[in-house]
């Protein structure tokens, strides 16, 4: 099987462009992979996304050399064997704060003997090939979300945990979750000051960090503070921002 471009983008000290997918439909999720994104994240965390929906969403990421990434609703077992039986490269995990829910990550998505990931890859020996079984520990991406103030409390515990990939900050859940406005850029004094201690963290444990992101310059600047995965707008975002550019344009003609 092909190796994981994400891994390969990361050892090679870049920063991979993710987008974000929010529309359930097969079609807008191929026009989007069409267009040179790094990785893709279909979010079944937040909106009107289904199972059935993310497996269209995959297929039609399927031609392209983006890497299918999938936001699981919450950490259980089910929907994360299920996501990459479907042929998710990587799941993000919401709500990991303790070094025990980040080993269950860890081996719900590695099968035996190393993990406890139950056997039935159906579409994924379709995509990523016959050796996909021998070959899906490694191939697969492992983030866990830091959005808490527990999971900043056991954040040592949580990056030590063997088999874990890259961690995700949510920045508007952490902002919450320390008292402070929920935004993704320009975020208060008390978060940036987590961030950079999250990142500082990672960096020492040999972890790629990942956060979400609201503009292309706040994005930018992250990366080259370290953020290895910075996500960038979704397609909802993208056809709203689209079409209020040329309403207005038209508008005041």
């Amino acid at each position: 099987m092909n190796t994981n471009r994400l891994r390969t983008l990361w050892q090679e000290g870049k920063t991979a462009v993710n987008g974000w997918l929010a529309i359930p439909n097969g079609f807008s999720a191929e026009v989007m992979a069409h267009q040179g994104w790094d990785s893709l994240t279909v979010d079944l965390q937040h909106g009107v996304l289904d199972y059935p929906a993310m497996v269209q969403m995959l297929q039609g990421l399927s031609a392209t050399r983006t890497v299918p990434v999938v936001r699981v609703p919450w950490l259980e077992p089910g929907i994360l064997m299920k996501s990459l039986d479907a042929g998710a490269s990587a799941v993000i995990c919401p709500m990991v704060n303790t070094r025990d829910d980040c080993a269950r990550l860890v081996a719900w998505t590695t099968y035996a003997p190393r993990g406890t990931r139950s056997f039935g890859p159906i579409r994924a020996l379709l995509v990523h090939g016959a050796d996909y079984p021998q070959q899906a520990n490694q191939h697969i991406v492992r983030f866990a979300m830091i959005e808490t103030a527990q999971a900043l409390d056991n954040l040592d515990d949580i990056l030590s945990v063997e088999g874990l990939d890259a961690i995700y900050i949510g920045p508007s859940d952490l902002s919450l979750a320390l008292g402070c406005r929920p935004v993704f850029d320009d975020v208060d004094p008390p978060v940036q000051q987590a961030i950079d201690h999250i990142l500082s963290r990672a960096q020492a444990h040999g972890i790629v960090a990942g956060i979400h992101n609201g503009t292309p310059e706040g994005a930018l600047a992250r990366a080259a503070r370290g953020f290895r995965f910075v996500t960038v707008s979704s397609d909802a975002r993208l056809l709203a921002a689209g079409s209020q550019q040329i309403l207005s344009r038209m508008r005041a003609g």
